[in-house]
């Protein structure tokens, strides 16, 4: 990789591996083994009978692993919602951390004084130290895991050390110009040509022929059948391999009817 050569802000500085999580599994087992023990024998000492006495342990230590996560999860949720979970885990952490503290201490009190022997204040201490490795052992794997995640899908982790070279394209927005004829153009569009005639817009089907080489045709049908009608007018264009709008045959009837006029006289349709 050259000096001046972009790092890949996807990929991690060092890959998370298999012993990574088993260290962690490790160190988690074994706080909770240790805060499992001491808060089982609070349990029988608070006269919880039998077999519950697991049960006790698993409800403060099972806040304090799951609060870990549940704060990581919230941490973009409301305030209240983040305070009630805060106000749950920092419960669970405290009694834990009590619990052990004072079991430890009134151990200390009737063990014998035979070999190492520490003051109370010590022992409580180093009882605090299973149920903190519990919840920084549950912390650690969640971060790991998160790590794995955006580096498997490509989702940077840091911010780029260098700024990129490349430029993104600068859209403009069209803008609407009028023309003579208060047409509206888009800015990007080119320049209109030169005037020329008018053209007329027409709708429906096209006429098929000028109206020199349909007035024929029409005048021969109205002569032969007698009848000027759109009807008569329209088959026989069409008999002569002809098309003809309605506009057109509009027109065509004016004339037909003008001429009828000229011959004969006014006349109702």
């Amino acid at each position: 990789m050259t000096p001046h050569e972009p790092r890949d802000q996807t990929a991690p500085l060092h890959r998370v591996t298999g012993w990574d999580r088993a260290a962690i599994t490790v160190l988690g087992t074994a706080g909770c083994a240790l805060s499992f023990d001491a808060l089982q024998q609070m349990a029988a000492a608070i006269h919880i009978r039998g077999l519950l006495t697991y049960l006790f342990p698993l409800v403060i230590d099972g806040f304090i692993a799951y609060g870990v996560r549940a704060l990581l999860v919230l941490r973009t949720a409301p305030f209240p919602a983040r305070l009630y979970v805060w106000m749950l885990f920092s419960a669970a952490t405290s009694a834990s951390i009590w619990a052990n503290a004072l079991h430890a201490i009134r151990l200390n009190q009737h063990a014998p004084p035979t070999g190492l022997h520490l003051d109370h204040a010590t022992v409580g201490v180093l009882s605090t130290l299973a149920p903190l490795a519990l919840a920084g052992a549950v912390h650690l794997h969640i971060l790991i895991a998160r790590q794995t995640t955006h580096a498997s899908r490509g989702i940077p982790t840091e911010v780029p050390d260098t700024p990129s070279t490349s430029t993104p394209p600068t859209y403009v927005q069209p803008q609407l110009l009028l023309h003579e004829n208060d047409r509206p153009l888009r800015a990007d569009s080119p320049p209109p040509a030169e005037e020329t005639a008018p053209q007329t817009t027409r709708y429906g089907r096209p006429p098929g022929a000028d109206m020199e080489d349909l007035l024929p045709i029409a005048r021969k049908a109205v002569a032969q059948t007698g009848k000027a009608t759109r009807a008569t007018v329209r088959t026989a264009i069409r008999d002569a391999g002809l098309t003809v709008s309605e506009n057109r045959l509009t027109e065509l009837m004016q004339h037909l009817r003008t001429d009828r006029l000229a011959t004969t006289g006014p006349s109702p349709d």
